[in-house]
């Protein structure tokens, strides 16, 4: 794995061993990052579930001004530190080494984020929780103009999006899993006012 372009192009990464953790693969990456090229540069960015720190990384280097890391697993942890000093990226970068949804909780106020990403293990229904505590508070994390990308197994299930006040706007399918790419409804009554 190696941040694809930007400051840090072709670095190496460490990845974790074993199979808790799996990597989004540079390919599907470099593919994911050529859609969000033109949205990066100064952008807030929130890494869920983040493994090794490969997707945060990347848009560390493709010139978001901040991106939080968010990762529940002790040896991800570590490997997301050494990443980050690695790349020279850690001034840029916050890390919250806990599970997500206390992270969320934690990061409840904030100013919403431009970008937010999430590669929860797949089959366990965490991409769901995690959007209904979004939708449940508003307007942290998550304004209008927010995209939010997931990464799942292509039989999960997103129909319920809608219910809770997103639109589904693409679905680019891979071999073996798709992105998901959701905005705020415009006709959710939570946010009028910030047009």
């Amino acid at each position: 794995m190696r941040v694809i372009a930007g400051k840090a192009r072709r670095l190496p990464l460490k990845t974790v061993p074993g199979m808790d953790t799996r990597p989004t693969t540079d390919r599907i990456k470099e593919t994911l990052f050529n859609i969000l090229q033109n949205d990066l540069y100064g952008i807030r960015f929130l890494d869920l579930f983040s493994g090794s720190g490969g997707i945060g990384i990347e848009a560390l280097s493709r010139g978001a001004s901040e991106v939080y890391f968010v990762e529940n697993a002790r040896a991800a942890v570590s490997c997301i530190k050494d990443n980050l000093a690695f790349t020279h990226l850690s001034e840029s970068a916050r890390l919250y080494p806990c599970d997500v949804m206390t992270a969320l909780a934690r990061l409840e106020g904030e100013r919403p984020f431009q970008i937010i990403f999430m590669d929860p293990p797949y089959g366990q229904g965490l991409e769901q929780r995690v959007l209904e505590y979004m939708a449940d508070n508003l307007p942290s994390y998550v304004d209008a103009g927010t995209l939010i990308i997931i990464e799942a197994s292509l039989d999960t299930d997103f129909s319920y999006v809608e219910s809770l006040g997103f639109s589904l706007q693409r679905v680019k399918e891979y071999k073996t899993n798709k992105h998901v790419f959701l905005r705020r409804s415009y006709e959710d009554s939570r946010l009028s006012g910030q047009f």
